[in-house]
């Protein structure tokens, strides 16, 4: 290569370089089937391990308050999918980019609530974000927080069944 034309070779890819970086990004587009209030961010969610087809999975968003997390009307929203054996798909829209938690839970029976055994155990199935390792108690919102970024992303979540 002709010396002159590697410098022009050079600045013209780190003007294409910055260039590229000033655009903004193209979003995905929303996907079709997003629960909650619409907006331009989401997650997809695939919600691994449930072990019927009966009922609904419900989905609850926490915002990024530990101090709200699992406790009545400290929830962003709550919504549901049906429930499939194996592998149910949900996706759910985020007000905003920032940090949230996701609590599932399997309602069976779908009478609204997690039913529970005598000793205050669920007898339905439940999850979290982050999938965190559960020990006779729900886990910190620490442990189930997620960042959003912007537009959308997706996570896995395992069901537990007591």
């Amino acid at each position: 290569m002709i010396p002159a034309i590697r410098p022009r070779l050079a600045a013209l890819a780190a003007a294409s370089l910055a260039l590229a970086a000033a655009l903004p990004a193209q979003a995905e587009p929303r996907p079709a089937g997003c629960t909650g209030p619409a907006s331009d961010h989401w997650v997809n969610i695939a919600v691994e391990g449930l072990r019927n087809s009966r009922g609904v999975v419900k989905l609850t968003l926490y915002p990024d308050d530990a101090t709200k997390f699992l406790k009545p009307r400290g929830s962003l929203y709550v919504t549901k999918v049906t429930a499939r054996q194996g592998l149910a798909q949900a996706c759910i829209y985020i007000p905003q980019p920032g940090a949230y938690g996701l609590a599932l839970y399997h309602d069976e029976n779908d009478n609204g609530e997690i039913d529970r055994n005598g000793l205050g155990i669920p007898k339905e199935g439940f999850g979290f974000s982050n999938n965190p390792r559960i020990f006779l108690s729900a886990p910190k919102f620490a442990k189930v927080r997620f960042v959003v970024t912007g537009g959308g992303s997706s996570t896995r979540i395992r069901m537990k069944y007591p």
